[in-house]
């Protein structure tokens, strides 16, 4: 019994190592809105094993398995893409102008480094005033207001950088205690492990059902990638995934949940009630920690635009815990991606069952 569990302890370790080292890879990869390629082609790369893959005009990426001609086709969601800034123009001394590219914190960027992804990948530091020349209380500048120092004059910088060129902000991986990894783009290269993961778990099963993964473009500025995908699988059903936020000190306990407590299963106007009801019961099931995530309105995620694809789709959403969302220190726990996948895996086992 003991060598039993001893192996079973040395698996689970391994899992969650292999699970650790996909999420780091996948967020090593640049992937800014509308400049997805290079994380798409890695991202398809770690699909090709598990399916027939693919990368479409867009930028985004499909893996299908299952059964092919099976009437109930399910779709999964999570967006490959991440915030940052677009370079907008380069002044006389050389500075950089930016604006946004996704939702970016403006509180967090003055004096923080940045990698600027021209003709060849810079560092540069977002300008900030020093605090002996500010008058009383400053206001927060604003994205478009702000500079980028690469260290060039103008007439070096135009020779590696133009307008249209991608920066984010620089990240350093780090492991923290129990199994807690916080780095930049978790936001949603998360969500696209745990769909690999899901898809892992399920690549000796066989089901009645088609699945396909779709790891999308542009969810952070317009939704694209999901509405152009879910249009082309037309869909019977769909599981969106993305982060949500983890309890850290602020942040109220009605829209949070504590890293590790598991992912939170979605109910909204715009999400699938009996999906979101089933979720709740195959989480208690298997023994999968959860919380149910109750949102009036909008979700900002894909789902809205999964749902409205064609005659509509019914829809589900399954949330990450995210501490520090939209910087380069976003923080998740290997757990709640881990119990992500076996939650998803265990509703497609069973329609799958049903054909």
């Amino acid at each position: 019994m003991q060598d039993t569990e001893e192996k079973l302890d040395m698996k689970t370790a391994k899992e969650r190592e292999e699970l650790r080292d996909l999420l780091l890879r996948l967020c090593a990869v640049p992937g800014n809105s509308g400049d997805e390629l290079s994380a798409s082609k890695a991202a398809a790369a770690e699909l090709a094993a598990l399916g027939e893959t693919e990368i479409d005009s867009v930028g985004n990426v499909y893996m299908h398995f299952g059964k092919k001609d099976a009437k109930e086709h399910i779709l999964l969601d999570a967006h490959i893409d991440q915030i940052g800034l677009i370079v907008t123009g380069i002044d006389g001394d050389g500075f950089l102008t930016v604006d946004s590219c996704g939702g970016m914190d403006k509180r967090l960027l003055p004096g923080s480094a940045v990698t600027v992804y021209g003709k060849e990948k810079l560092t540069g530091i977002v300008c900030c005033m020093p605090p002996h020349l500010m008058k009383g209380e400053e206001k927060l500048v604003p994205v478009n207001e702000l500079h980028v120092d690469v260290g060039l004059s103008q007439e070096e910088a135009k020779k590696l950088v133009s307008p249209g060129d991608r920066a984010l902000m620089w990240m350093k991986p780090k492991m923290l205690l129990n199994g807690r990894v916080s780095t930049g783009a978790l936001d949603d290269r998360a969500g696209c492990a745990a769909l690999i993961r899901c898809a892992q778990i399920l690549k000796d099963e066989e089901l009645s059902c088609r699945v396909t993964v779709l790891l999308s473009c542009d969810e952070e500025v317009n939704g694209r990638g999901a509405r152009t995908g879910g249009f082309r699988m037309q869909p019977t059903r769909a599981i969106v995934v993305d982060v949500g936020f983890a309890a850290q000190p602020g942040v109220p306990e009605t829209v949070s949940q504590p890293l590790g407590a598991g992912p939170t299963v979605g109910f909204a106007p715009i999400l699938d009630g009996e999906m979101s009801r089933r979720f709740v019961s195959l989480a208690e099931e298997n023994q999968i920690p959860f919380k149910a995530d109750v949102c009036g309105g909008r979700t900002y995620t894909n789902s809205e635009a999964v749902a409205v694809v064609g005659t509509g789709v019914r829809t589900a959403l399954i949330s990450i815990p995210l501490c520090y969302m939209h910087s380069a220190i976003e923080t998740v726990d290997l757990e709640d991606v881990e119990n992500t996948a076996r939650l998803i895996a265990a509703y497609i086992k069973e329609v799958g069952a049903r054909g």
